[in-house]
């Protein structure tokens, strides 16, 4: 079976195939913006600069991030930003992060601790900004002073050891120092055009790192339900008992799996040819939940977390020392299926002896091997999976 693999192997927790959309098919216009500082940072504070939820999170030391504000200041030029325009007066940053929280931190003088990023990230997903009495707790922030070392001309760098608002003259210079804007724009609003938007999240990230296809997904279809998946990675079953990992993927692969699971569970008969296809429409498809909708699936996903609660690491597990996809999305469907019909929770505990009879289950083992990712794959392990989980519960 495909199993996931460890945090550094992201596409095989979910099959993903290596595939692209055609851009050349889509009309997309992209327009070129010089903003000014001053006007970068109060977009960001009124929440017109959206910086996605849960890219990765803020990384630069403060070397790195002062050698920026010192480029800004002696009129270096700054690598362009891109924007992805979702709405009126609202951009979704594709590329730029990194740079634009700097710029927010320096403008109000404080510097993220290392250890309190995580924690932070959370914060500004839920408010948009920082508060002003988190932005104040030295528990999570620093000064931020500009770290700059070397001699210029024989002399210590102006700049070393200023902070915003010591910036005396030069702040003027930084308040109306510009960067370029280039923001991207669906000639139509379509689901194709979401197509193509996806792929340019793709490509266009340039910090060493290409963007998985979770991170794309947290971004360009931001929504209350994809918020909540984070949560919900941090159940202590899921972690300990299902997945045998403490430790969170930054880079969303174990959040992946779950968006996997409830999108099977939910829309399964939408399911096409292509993981990654399915995962994206159903994606989308979230922006629309009711809080209620959010509300249920959470509960879903506890529910099924206690029926699991007596299991044993290996349970899930088939050969590989790490988690089977396609036999849990499949016990999960097996076992939730009727409480998403019936919009009820009442799931049946799950047991070793029932996941050891499914594992040695001939159609389930066909269905779950080679080209897992068919339609006609995923729909048998899945009816099989439910036709012997109520068969063992009526034998038991």
């Amino acid at each position: 079976m495909n199993d996931v693999n460890d945090v550094n192997d992201v596409n095989d927790i979910t099959d993903q195939e290596n595939e692209s959309y055609p851009i050349n098919e889509f009309q997309l216009t992209t327009t070129p913006n010089d903003f000014n500082i001053s006007t970068i940072i109060s977009f960001i504070s009124s929440k017109v600069f959206k910086i996605p939820a849960f890219q990765r999170h803020y990384v630069w030391d403060i070397k790195r991030a002062s050698k920026l504000i010192e480029s800004l200041l002696i009129g270096l030029p700054i690598p362009q930003i891109f924007l992805y325009e979702s709405d009126k007066n609202e951009f979704l940053v594709i590329d730029g992060q990194q740079r634009l929280m700097t710029l927010y931190y320096f403008f109000n003088g404080r510097f993220p601790r290392k250890e309190k990023r995580s924690e932070l990230r959370a914060i500004f997903d839920d408010h948009g900004h920082i508060p002003d009495d988190i932005m104040q707790d030295d528990d999570y922030f620093q000064r931020f002073n500009l770290k700059l070392d070397g001699l210029v001309d024989g002399q210590a760098n102006r700049f070393n050891g200023k902070n915003y608002k010591t910036l005396g003259d030069s702040q003027m210079a930084l308040n109306l120092a510009t960067i370029r804007n280039m923001i991207i724009k669906p000639v139509a609003n379509d689901d194709e055009e979401d197509g193509a938007m996806f792929e340019i999240f793709n490509r266009l990230n340039s910090g060493g790192m290409n963007l998985t296809p979770q991170e794309i997904r947290m971004s360009l279809y931001h929504s209350r339900f994809n918020v909540s998946l984070i949560k919900l990675n941090e159940d202590e079953v899921w972690r300990k008992t299902i997945l045998g990992k403490d430790i969170v993927d930054m880079r969303l692969n174990d959040v992946e799996a779950i968006l996997r699971t409830l999108a099977m569970v939910n829309s399964r008969e939408n399911y096409k040819t292509t993981i990654s296809g399915f995962l994206n429409m159903f994606s989308n498809a979230t922006k629309s939940f009711s809080q209620e909708d959010t509300d249920f699936f959470k509960e879903l996903w506890y529910g099924f977390m206690l029926a699991c609660d007596g299991l044993k690491v290996e349970d899930f597990r088939t050969g590989a020392n790490r988690l089977s996809i396609t036999l849990f999305e499949s016990v999960f469907y097996a076992a939730c299926r009727s409480s998403v019909e019936q919009r009820v929770v009442n799931i049946t505990t799950i047991t070793s002896e029932y996941l050891a009879l499914l594992k040695t289950d001939q159609i389930f083992i066909e269905a779950s091997t080679g080209k897992t990712t068919r339609r006609e794959s995923v729909l048998t392990r899945t009816d099989r999976a439910r036709e012997l989980l109520q068969e063992f519960t009526n034998v038991a």
